[in-house]
């Protein structure tokens, strides 16, 4: 049997998040204290008692996210010893985390480049009225070709293939607005505009990623000890020099989750253990592919369900 670690993205925050990883194991709520110290703030106060309009802004639910999925992972595999993964994968920043699981990077700096990635994007989002929708019942050709029909010259662009049926566009608020206007029109069953500060994985954030660039730059990558599957390209990162740019890319370019779920089963993986809050990446598993096991770590009492897979 071969296991996945996948870690989820922005979205999956909720006040409260990990809260009884923290409680059940020292390591997590070391993990919690080491943040705090990072970060030069009470990011644990935030993740524990929100407020909920705090831990959504992008600068902040970052790095709560990889934070807490780092904890599930932690407590996780000091749980079971043996566990052993045979590839990672993360949708948007929960890349970062999976770059962590496969030991290519370390916590503080992973952290700090996170904070600084949900600060630049906040930035980047505020500078531009935009926004993202999601497409129910679209494919990428129909979500591309809806693009293109509304665009009007303006930034609009496929920015997440989640699973089969579910893919997200982004790009100008204006741009938005038409597309959720005339999906019916080409045949998208529903166009819902997402709770999101603007266009993420698209050309509008390319001023955030220039700067996260520059911090990638500075930081002591190591080869990953298991592949780690790119957002980018669904294909997997084995070098310690490939993941800047992939990250750096990751910014302006769609997140191909589906193709990278895809990936990891022709590469053998049958059992998707997703670490962090809710359960977003397991229902776009099994949405994507069949015949696979998908177990969900967001808090304590979920570390002790995955045994039969250790």
């Amino acid at each position: 049997m071969s296991i996945a670690a996948v870690f989820p993205g922005q979205g999956a925050q909720v006040v409260g998040m990990g809260s009884s990883l923290a409680e059940r194991f020292p390591s997590c709520r070391r993990i919690l204290d080491q943040a705090d110290d990072i970060m030069d703030m009470a990011l644990s106060d935030i993740i524990a008692n929100g407020p909920m309009e705090d831990l959504t802004r992008t600068d902040m639910s970052q790095p709560a996210i990889l934070v807490v999925s780092w904890m599930a992972y932690t407590a996780l595999t000091e749980t079971f010893r043996d566990l052993r993964f045979s590839a990672a994968a993360g949708l948007s920043l929960g890349e970062y985390t999976a770059l962590l699981a496969a030991d290519a990077i370390d916590f503080p700096d992973a952290l700090r480049l996170v904070a600084l990635r949900g600060r630049a994007m906040q930035e980047a989002a505020e500078a531009q009225p935009s926004g993202m929708v999601a497409l129910i019942g679209a494919d990428e050709a129909g979500a591309n070709a809806l693009c293109q029909a509304v665009a009007q010259g303006e930034v609009l662009q496929v920015a997440n293939l989640n699973a089969p049926g579910q893919v997200v566009i982004s790009g100008t608020q204006e741009a938005c607005d038409r597309a959720v206007a005339a999906a019916r029109e080409h045949g998208i069953r529903r166009a819902m505009p997402l709770p999101v500060a603007g266009a993420f994985h698209s050309p509008l954030m390319a001023p955030a990623a220039d700067r996260l660039a520059a911090a990638l730059a500075e930081v002591p990558f190591r080869d990953p000890q298991i592949p780690v599957y790119a957002n980018v390209d669904a294909a997997p990162v084995t070098t310690a020099e490939a993941i800047a740019p992939s990250l750096v890319q990751q910014l302006t370019m769609p997140v191909r989750w589906a193709d990278s779920v895809q990936a990891m089963l022709v590469g053998g993986a049958t059992t998707y253990i997703e670490m962090g809050p809710g359960k977003t990446l397991s229902g776009m598993i099994a949405r994507t592919v069949q015949g696979v096991t998908c177990h969900n770590i967001a808090e304590a009492e979920d570390v002790f369900t995955v045994g039969g897979s250790a």
